[in-house]
């Protein structure tokens, strides 16, 4: 029986080590996620607080495994850093959830800033006297420090905490009103107190001097630890619809993957380098030679094996749109883009020339009231010559009865066919090849050849055609189809402001970077000033209101803002790089200079200056959106307190 719980405690204990990283790997993959998708999300930003302290104490855990006996009192006291700030992050955290909700209270907002100054005061503790815990006592799986007088006002203070912020997460969800924002409240309330749990058996043992039997201590630390991973998945995944614009389907597939990609793939890596055994040598090779190849193919297996089951993955994700995506993804891989045309036109082109033996040939579109070169086959400076020195239209028409029915018109030194569309009366654009004679003399095999030929570069080009305008359908209404969605991804709560105060403005319009540069354009007056859809915004109304009604004079006292939003502190610099920004759009917009003289006060290039104008305008249309976001924050802060 004895030999029976040693095999027991060691299989726990090294159950517990995967367990360990794996959340260390969990938290650092989740943490970073969530700062490269959702940073602007305060809600966001405070999990990755909890996230953080999840992090500290369970990367000490992992040090201490094989920790020496010298350096473990300094690694219990860094999982402290952790432990301490814990109670801070909770409070932080769920009061940022409940603000989601448009409840908002300054009381609750000190409190944070009270906590943390709490915990911060409990970390100097730890640090600096022996008064919340002391000496390190050094014993496998249970190495922790002794607790001290004031360790017991700590552990009130961490459970205080922890429920109050369990109850405001029950205040956040008793003030949800549709089922989307109900399911994820739900969601945060039965995975809250995961980071807890975490947190839970080091203060447990730090208040036993004599620690927990070796067993039930090891069975607790690995629930323990099953269930912090699970619950900070289930936290991460909620917390992740916070602050986004993309589509609920969208954020979950890519969570999912990324999930599958990073964490699950580290975890077996981590499970095999854990579970090799440490002998010498193993098979005749070295250990360390055999852990390599093993992670190697692991690595590989495991990323075909999620490569071959990302079909039935999408299926349970997208359950409920599933024909929908099928379909999406069909077209995402059958379109035909403009590379595509070129390419497959290329083939078509190189092949018409093997077939009648000469070294040119083209294919021109009609675009903008002329031809211009989409695909050709020899010296393009030749056919670009010929281009501009030839109407094609012309050519085609006056030479119309040279065919003698080989498809061919002969002009200019090559052989033209017209390119029509068969379903309506649409030019799409001419086949040129090289004349080998001055009258199209195509023998009867090569004539079937050729007539197959160009009806494929029809098709392509027709196909191609239907696509652009199926985009630029696409493009008129995208503006629609985003400001649709981003209401439908509005929550509705409780006291929540009406949805026209929530979410309709142009700084979500793909084009609204144009529209700053348009209106930048005629700053001075134009249709791009006052015309601009910028109007529309919500702090251009409020300058509306004061300063004297006009719509031009508004736009352009909230432009002038924006730029002067990038103006650096100090005394004005020509070439310095932190004012170049600012230099080009006060003096090319503002001030209405000429660029060559901008490019030569500047000392650069008028091309470099060009790029940099671009960089410029879309940091002014940052400036500008964050201005929009505060006035929109203003007004429905002001039209909740008059709701509360």
């Amino acid at each position: 029986m004895g030999d029976l719980g040693v095999l027991l405690a060691s299989g726990l204990n090294l159950a517990n080590q995967i367990l360990s990283a794996t959340v260390v790997l969990t938290a650092f993959s989740l943490l970073i996620y969530l700062l490269t998708h959702n940073f602007r999300s305060p809600v966001a930003r405070a999990f990755c607080a909890l996230l953080g302290s999840v992090l500290i104490v369970y990367a000490g855990d992992v040090v201490l495994y094989d920790a020496s006996a010298s350096t473990v009192e300094r690694w219990l006291k860094f999982q402290w850093i952790g432990i301490a700030l814990a109670p801070a992050a909770y409070l932080h955290f769920s009061a940022t959830v409940l603000r989601t909700t448009n409840l908002r209270s300054r009381s609750r907002e000190i409190a944070v800033l009270v906590g943390y100054l709490i915990s911060f005061g409990f970390l100097g503790l730890v640090f600096f006297t022996p008064w919340v815990v002391y000496d390190g006592v050094y014993v496998p799986q249970q190495s922790h420090l002794a607790a001290g007088p004031l360790f017991w006002a700590f552990a009130t203070y961490f459970f205080v905490t922890v429920v109050w912020g369990a109850i405001t997460i029950r205040r956040a969800r008793q003030r949800c009103l549709t089922r989307a924002s109900r399911r994820r409240m739900t969601y945060l309330e039965l995975a809250f107190f995961g980071p807890g749990l975490g947190v839970f058996p080091y203060m447990l043992v730090t208040s036993l001097p004599q620690g927990l039997p070796s067993s039930p201590f090891l069975a607790l630390l690995f629930a323990g630890n099953v269930s912090v991973l699970v619950m900070i998945v289930l936290l991460a995944y909620s917390v992740a619809y916070f602050g986004v614009l993309t589509p609920d389907r969208v954020v979950k597939h890519n969570l999912i993957h990324y999930l599958l990609r990073g964490p699950l793939v580290g975890a077996m890596v981590i499970f095999v380098m854990l579970t090799i055994p440490r002998v010498q040598r193993i098979l005749g090779l070295p250990r360390d030679t055999v852990v390599i190849f093993a992670v190697v193919a692991l690595i590989v297996f495991l990323q075909l094996a999620i490569n071959r089951l990302k079909p039935l993955i999408d299926r349970v994700i997208y359950r409920q749109d599933r024909e929908e995506i099928a379909w999406i993804q069909t077209l995402d891989r059958r379109l035909l883009t403009t590379a595509d045309l070129g390419g497959f036109l290329e083939n078509t082109l190189a092949t018409l020339c093997d077939l009648l033996q000469v070294r040119t040939a083209f294919v021109a579109v009609w675009a903008g009231g002329e031809y211009r070169l989409e695909a050709g086959v020899g010296a393009r400076p030749l056919l670009e010559r010929y281009l501009e020195q030839h109407n094609l239209s012309a050519l085609t028409v006056t030479n119309g009865g040279e065919e003698n029915g080989s498809g061919f018109m002969g002009g200019g030194g090559f052989w033209l066919a017209p390119l029509q569309s068969q379903t309506s009366d649409v030019r799409l654009g001419i086949l040129g090849i090289q004349a080998r004679a001055a009258i199209p003399d195509l023998k009867p095999e090569e004539e079937k050849l050729v007539s197959l030929l160009i009806g494929k570069a029809r098709e392509a080009m027709e196909d191609r055609y239907l696509q652009q305008n199926v985009f630029d359908t696409l493009r008129r209404i995208l503006p629609d189809i985003e400001r649709l969605r981003r209401w439908r991804d509005v929550t509705r709560y409780a006291g929540s402001p009406p949805m026209e105060i929530i979410g309709d403005s142009p700084i979500y319009s793909p084009e609204f970077q144009q529209w700053v540069k348009d209106a930048l354009s005629h700053y001075w007056g134009g249709p791009k000033l006052t015309e601009s859809p910028l109007l529309g915004l919500r702090v251009v109304q409020a300058a509306l209101r004061e300063h004297g009604g006009n719509p031009a004079t508004a736009l352009r006292l909230v432009l002038t803002q924006a730029v002067e939003g990038l103006r650096p502190e100090g005394e004005r610099k020509m070439t310095t790089a932190d004012w170049i920004l600012y230099n080009i759009l006060e003096m090319r917009f503002l001030r209405g200079l000429r660029v060559r003289d901008i490019a030569g006060r500047l000392a650069m290039s008028e091309s470099d200056m060009y790029r940099k104008q671009r960089v410029a305008i879309h940091q002014a249309a940052q400036v500008l959106a964050d201005m929009e976001q505060n006035e929109a924050a203003l007004e429905r802060e002001s039209v909740s307190s008059k709701v509360n």
